[in-house]
């Protein structure tokens, strides 16, 4: 049997180059984001989260990407949750994708905003009746006696509001990353990996260079 150190993979699908990246990072993003699409990736949107408290203790999760443009990139989630504290402290994060299949990874790194009452509840909306009453009933990142004092609130949350709206709890939203800077990792052979990284200059222009793998 293999060691874990003999685990390893050869990368050899795919290329990336300066002379073929575009001018504008969030345009580099869609292409690579319609090519996972179209390569049937289960759970394309999953994304690493990572936050940081004041002090600096850093924490990962994975969350779901619910929307992009050239404002920054959206999530949802409980803002009294461990990592809507640590945005409240410190609103600097980073976002990863890995998509194994096309050999990639889109390293992104900014700063986090609240999003509006009115995005808020545009997507709280759209959510399935399930997932409205989960966000009532779950005070998440804080401790509960047992699985059964969860499925039991959200019994009573769902006869309560069986028939009738069921509004946006307060404490419930999104957050936009906007970046300062991404970047674009294609995995190549020997671990001579091609990593191309767009800066955010102060001008708003973005600056592209080549990063050693």
């Amino acid at each position: 049997m293999n060691t874990i150190a003999d685990i390893r993979k050869d990368y050899r699908l795919k290329t990336l180059s300066e002379a073929e990246v575009q001018a504008n990072p969030f345009a580099q993003f869609g292409l690579w984001w319609q090519e996972a699409l179209s390569a049937a990736i289960e759970e394309v949107n999953a994304m690493t989260l990572s936050t940081a408290s004041a002090d600096g203790v850093p924490a990962g999760r994975i969350v779901l990407l619910k929307g992009y443009d050239e404002k920054g990139f959206v999530f949802f989630t409980n803002y009294e949750s461990f990592k809507g504290n640590q945005l409240a402290e410190n609103p600097r994060a980073s976002l990863l994708f890995f998509w194994k299949e096309l050999e990639r990874q889109v390293r992104i790194t900014g700063i986090s905003q609240q999003l509006s009452a009115a995005e808020n509840d545009e997507y709280y909306n759209s959510r399935p009746v399930g997932s409205r009453i989960g966000a009532w009933a779950s005070p998440q990142s804080q401790v509960i006696d047992n699985r059964q004092w969860l499925e039991t609130r959200v019994a009573t949350l769902t006869k309560e509001y069986e028939g009738k709206d069921i509004a946006r709890p307060q404490h419930w939203g999104g957050y936009r990353v906007k970046p300062v800077s991404i970047e674009f990792w294609q995995g190549r052979s020997s671990r001579l990996h091609d990593r191309i990284q767009y800066t955010l200059q102060p001008n708003g222009l973005w600056a592209i260079e080549r990063l050693a793998p």
